[in-house]
């Protein structure tokens, strides 16, 4: 009996056939060579379309096969790369597709059958390329929704194909050079349509293509990632080929070799090509580079892609001779889901969060953004579930009034083309077949599907189950069947082994894909029989995790608590008593909105007593008692007595009034009481609120009146603009203003607290505020800017890459012929930078740097002033001198090289210092962090500062200047934050690790169980000191000693609040609290750090120090924050962040490196009693050379981001 491929592969490695490209290439064919006589009247030119040659030249195509199989192939490919009608379509020969696959097949049969021997079978592998289309990325950048190909597209080509090469004999499928997962899993399904048709199969390889060292493919997966989409098909083999070099292939590789029980494959490019487009690795380089594979026992098939030719095969068979085939692992079963990254749900996994706010049947607000068609701005709740925590999305558009099917291929294309959202994957959920069918050809990742149940019968239910393993999703079970809803314990066990049974023996469905809902109820609803609902459901999860073979236990758990719908507080509490039950009962994920979630060891006792009994039903008379103490948490608040003596004078004052003392009570019936009073609605604005703001800025401008009060000031004057808006537009009116500025934080900064403040002035002072927000690219700042027809820009940043992208707007608004000024503010601004690096970009008009937001408004009139012409052209005269100054002391300061510096590095006896050992080496995760116990650790100063209060806490409270305004400022803050810790508007978490480390040179490498895991890459000061040049590596031994590092985040769950008072237009409040967030962060980073010196490593353990000591930095250690002085490079950043896997504690890093959420600190810990902070400074070109070269970058890369130390 002859051995099948299968039986081949676990003996030895098979070899596979080199590039046919490079060797067509060979014959420098013409025109007609392509035409042949068959398209000798074709209107395109069809020179390069290689898979004609199977047609109009198969002698050259059979002579290329018999090369590669006289070199030792075992498998050829046919020549059919581009044999698609989508492929085709370009030469307008879609009519000659089956002709292209079938002669391609037969022709290399033929070579094969010719070299064939018992001892050495030969095979051919149906050649199945991408297509030049992808299914999960737009063409357009400005609809990222729009796709050029659907899957359906590209099943229906990739089925004629493949029909067409299985008539031509072929003995197996190679779906290769993946791009897109979603093009691959098309040709999946369409393989699998044409198995079931003409009931016949042959095994199926897959390799995709990790397009650069980024370990990605083009679509964005992982390699993890993109084998868990396509293993839902027994596969021969996974592998990857094309587009990197061996070398550059080898993580990869050995990734799906440790995590796949298919056979693996690599066959690799000759190295990357050259500037004329040539492969330069000889057959002896590749194969040493390929040998290194095969001793490692990473791979089972290997072979060449493009440049390589039959010297590289006969080499690479010639080593593959003497070494064993990489043997199969056998793995844990193990549910595997995917978006760009894969999610494994291990019997160690911690809960599965699936977010909910992305279902229209549980969020009102998705509801109603999907029914406005605000795509964009529902793409933001999906983005906030991710941020949140949710490790799957759950995507729902069944309501009568959404066109359910377009809905949700939009929003699932809309996601596909966010990063951030779609590294999730998704739960497609609906009750309605087509949408979910829908959605499934959305999804290139593996997905889950919500639901499918036993109500319509077995033949439907099986169908489905069919379906939904073919698209390759994982599936929710529903306990319905055709009685209906399994309400008790007996029936939810019934249906759900029944349904088991069915998926497992007669679908072949995975039971580690399988996933029941044994319905979790409303309890507490005064009807007796729901009394026991939810110990029917702890029940039933604990037996089907005992009895039903690797299945999963899910729910929404929402539904538990609706009897108490608008009590959030008990709400909160029933869920999080609820999932503490579940998950210990065995329940893997639910669907749950994060932010209602209360930490159960939080819950007050009297509610957590009352909840409890009613969910574990303790007696008849529980869920009265629920009822009763709910009551007592709805909240309530304090009456507060006040002199409403004013409120007798006319309206024109009370609204001064009002606008002074920033109070918002009156403002609805005042501002009609004026506007019945008036002409006409606009003179309200332009009479009594422009006359009260006046005032208003008076006060600001003659420093009577401070930041914190004007900003108050500012939302009574748009609450009132906005009563009086629909009466103007009806009025078709047009209100005056001093001008209209654009506002935007720049691409890849998140920080908005000071523009914001900036455009809160501005408008009370009768300014007009377009203000585009945070990380805004600069085509939509001048878009928008060219769209509104603005007299000013503004822009803002905190980070230093900000600086960057600054420079790169002011060079656009000049190869765009703007003529507008721009105002710079932000952190890391300043006039020197403005200066030196922005001026000259820009020269159509005035380029100003504004410090603060009490000098923005007089900045403003002066541009746009009668007199804006003189103004301009003594702040260009200004900045010129200061440019002339800056490069003259540049020039004038010393530098020494960078052998030099290090020579001159900070002494210290290594030999007789002992590192203290850690308590705790590793990673920690800090979740559960108690508000109270870090406020402690504020320190205020800063706090007044951002609010342009200048003066040290607590001393600025009894300031002859700031004093009132900082006291009732401080006031407002602590209320706030009392707000904070009692309805949870923040959240606070940190990450933090401890790792042995050494010195070498200017890097510090760190070791885990005596393994490198990363190094750290540092600068040295290269100014020509007496003392010495620093480095932060200077403070690590040599020989063995310990770094930490950590990131600490207060900025978890702010947008829910911060929507909310947006909606009531009061930007203090929202300026406020993230003030707060901010002083939050760092002092959540104090009290850590304190805790990682006394208790986690423990050298400081008998520390004893008051606040105001600790703020001084009296302790010994530092801990410096990447892109701040000692350690300009933001990149290091990223470092930080995966050695923490900052993701899971909800932070990530922009393409700037800005941390987000807002509110977020990332640094390193230093021990050594002699560290200390200092700035590097300018670095030279020697060191900048010598960097690049460590961190493996090219130089231009590091000067981009090093550019304010160069």
């Amino acid at each position: 009996m002859n051995k099948t491929i299968k039986d081949i592969l676990k003996e030895r490695i098979l070899i596979l056939d080199g590039a046919m490209g490079t060797m067509i290439q060979r014959y420098n064919l013409k025109e007609k060579d392509f035409r042949g006589t068959q398209f000798v009247n074709s209107e395109n030119d069809l020179k390069g379309n290689n898979d004609l040659l199977s047609i109009t030249r198969p002698e050259i195509i059979k002579e290329i096969h018999a090369e590669y199989l006289k070199a030792g192939a075992d498998i050829i490919e046919t020549n059919t790369f581009s044999g698609t009608t989508i492929a085709q379509a370009d030469y307008k020969l879609e009519s000659a597709v089956y002709d292209i696959n079938f002669q391609s097949a037969k022709i290399a049969k033929e070579a094969a059958k010719e070299f064939s021997t018992p001892e050495k079978p030969r095979f051919v592998a149906g050649a199945i390329g991408p297509t030049n289309r992808t299914a999960s990325i737009s063409p357009k950048v400005e609809d990222p929704s729009f796709r050029h190909v659907t899957f359906d597209d590209l099943r229906i080509a990739y089925k004629q194909q493949v029909e067409a090469l299985l008539d031509g004999n072929v003995d197996l499928l190679l779906v290769e050079t993946v791009f897109d997962t979603l093009n691959c899993k098309a040709a999946l399904f369409a393989i699998s349509e044409v198995f079931e048709e003409k009931e016949i199969e042959v095994p199926i390889m897959v390799s995709g293509t990790i397009t650069d060292e980024s370990g990605r493919t083009l679509s964005g997966q992982t390699a993890e990632a993109f084998l868990n989409s396509v293993s839902h098909i027994p596969l021969l083999s996974i592998g990857f080929n094309c587009a990197l070099g061996t070398n550059a292939m080898r993580p990869y590789i050995k990734e799906l070799s440790d995590k796949s029980e298919f056979f693996i494959s690599a066959y690799p490019n000759a190295g990357l090509p050259n500037e004329m487009g040539e492969y330069d690795e000889t057959a002896e380089i590749m194969g040493k580079q390929l040998e290194d594979f095969m001793n490692s026992g990473l791979v089972n098939i290997v072979g060449g892609c493009c440049g390589t030719t039959p010297d590289h095969i006969a080499e690479f068979a010639r080593i593959a001779a003497k070494c064993k085939a990489r043997e199969i692992p056998t793995l844990k079963t193990q549910m595997k889901l995917s978006g760009l990254e894969a999610v494994t749900v291990t019997e160690e996994s911690n809960f599965l969060n699936i977010g909910e706010r992305t279902n229209v049947m549980g969020s009102i607000k998705f509801r109603r953004l999907i029914k406005e068609d605000d795509f964009e701005q529902a793409l933001s709740v999906a983005l906030q579930q991710v941020e949140s925590g949710a490790q799957v999305i759950d995507i729902n558009m069944d309501d009568g009034l959404i066109e359910g099917v377009e809905s949700m291929v939009h929003f699932l294309n809309l996601t596909a083309s966010d990063p951030d959202i779609s590294r999730v994957p998704v739960m497609i959920d609906s009750s309605k077949w087509e949408i979910i069918e829908e959605g499934l050809k959305c999804l290139q990742g593996k997905g889950i599907v919500n639901s499918i149940s036993l109500k319509e019968g077995e033949e439907v239910f099986i169908k489905h189950a069919k379906t939904i393993l073919k698209y390759g999703a994982a599936v929710v079970v529903m306990a319905f069947d055709e009685k209906g809803q399994a309400v008790d314990y007996k029936d939810k066990i019934r249906i759900c082994e029944r349904a088991y049974n069915i998926l497992t023996k007669e679908v072949g469905f995975p039971a580690e894909d399988i996933i029941f809902d044994p319905n979790i109820l409303t309890v507490a609803t005064g009807i007796e029989e729901h009394n026991n609902y939810a110990v029917d459901f702890f029940m039933a999860s604990k037996w089907i995790k005992e009895n039903l073979l690797h299945a999963k236990v899910s729910g929404g758990v929402s539904n538990v608590s609706f009897s108490f719908r608008g009590n959030n507080i008990v709400r909160e509490a029933m869920h999080s008593s609820f999932l503490y039950h579940a998950i210990q009962n065995g329940m893997d994920m639910g669907i749950i909105n994060a932010g209602m979630i209360e930490v159960y060891s939080d819950i007050p006792k009297d509610l957590l007593t009352a909840v409890e009994d009613v969910l574990l039903n303790k007696d008849n008379g529980a869920t009265e008692r629920l009822v009763d103490i709910a009551e007592i948490y709805k909240g309530g608040g304090k009456i507060r007595e006040e002199n409403l003596d004013w409120r007798n004078q006319s309206v024109e004052k009370r609204l001064a009034h009002s606008l002074v003392k920033g109070i918002v009570t009156y403002i609805e019936e005042d501002t009609e009481e004026a506007r019945l009073k008036s002409d006409k609605p606009i003179d309200v604005i332009e009479g009594a609120l422009m006359d009260g703001m006046n005032i208003v800025g008076d006060l600001f401008g003659s420093g009577k009146m401070f930041l914190p009060q004007v900003v108050k000031s500012a939302r009574v004057m748009k609450k009132s603009v906005a009563i009086l808006t629909p009466y103007i537009e009806d009025e078709k009116t047009e209100r005056s203003n001093a001008g209209k500025i654009l506002m935007a934080t720049v691409k890849g900064d998140v920080h908005d607290i000071g523009k914001n403040i900036v455009g809160v002035v501005l408008s009370c002072n009768n300014f007009e505020i377009i203000d585009l927000g945070v990380m805004v690219s600069s085509e939509k700042i001048l878009e928008q800017a060219k769209k509104h027809k603005v007299d000013i820009i503004g822009l803002s940043g905190l980070i230093t890459p900000s600086l960057d992208e600054m420079i790169h707007v002011a060079e656009e608004m000049q190869r765009q012929d703007f003529d507008v000024p721009l105002m710079i503010g932000g952190a890391t601004t300043s006039k020197v930078h403005t200066a030196v690096k922005l001026m000259d970009k820009y020269t159509n008009n005035s380029i100003i740097h504004v410090l603060d937001a009490s000098k923005s408004v007089g900045v403003s009139r002066k541009l746009l002033g009668s007199d804006s012409k003189n103004f301009k052209f003594e702040i260009k005269q200004k900045y010129i001198e200061i440019r002339n100054n800056y490069l003259k002391r540049r020039s004038q300061k010393e530098y020494i090289s960078i052998e030099k510096a290090r020579l001159n590095h900070f002494e210290f006896n290594w030999k007789d210092y002992n590192s203290i050992t850690p308590n705790n080496l590793g990673v920690q995760i800090f979740e559960n962090i108690n508000i109270e116990d870090v406020i402690p650790y504020i320190d205020w100063t800063p706090f007044f500062s951002s609010w342009e209060m200048k003066g040290k806490f607590p001393a600025i409270l009894s300031d002859e200047k700031y004093g009132e305004g900082a006291t009732s400022l401080h006031k407002d803050a602590t209320e706030m934050l009392q707000k904070i810790v009692s309805k949870k508007w923040l959240i606070l978490k940190s990450v933090i690790g401890i790792w042995e480390a050494k010195q070498e040179g200017d890097d510090v490498i760190l070791f885990e169980n005596g393994e490198q895991i990363e190094c750290f890459n540092f600068l040295r000061q290269q100014s020509k000191k007496s003392k010495n040049n620093l480095c932060l590596s200077d403070y690590i031994s040599p020989v063995k000693d310990y770094i930490g590092a950590f990131v600490c985040t207060a900025g978890l769950n702010i947008e829910k609040q911060l929507e909310i008072f947006e909606k009531d237009l009061d930007d203090y409040n929202s300026i406020l609290l993230k003030s707060l967030a901010d002083r939050l962060a760092e002092a959540l980073t104090e009290y850590i750090h304190e805790k990682v010196r006394k208790e986690i490593w423990g050298y400081a353990s008998d520390e004893k120090f008051e606040n105001d000591e600790l703020i001084k930095e009296k302790y010994h250690g530092i801990r410096p924050a990447p892109g701040y002085t000692a350690c300009p490079d933001h990149t290091e950043k990223q470092k930080i962040f995966n050695l923490l896997k900052a993701e899971e504690i909800g932070v990530s890093l922009t393409e700037s490196m800005a941390m987000y959420p807002n509110s977020t600190v990332s640094g390193y810990y230093f021990s050594h009693p002699e560290s200390k902070y200092f700035s590097v400074g300018k670095i030279q070109n020697d060191q900048i050379s010598d960097y690049a070269k460590r961190k493996k970058k090219n130089i231009k890369e590091i000067e981009k981001w090093l550019r304010s130390n160069i």
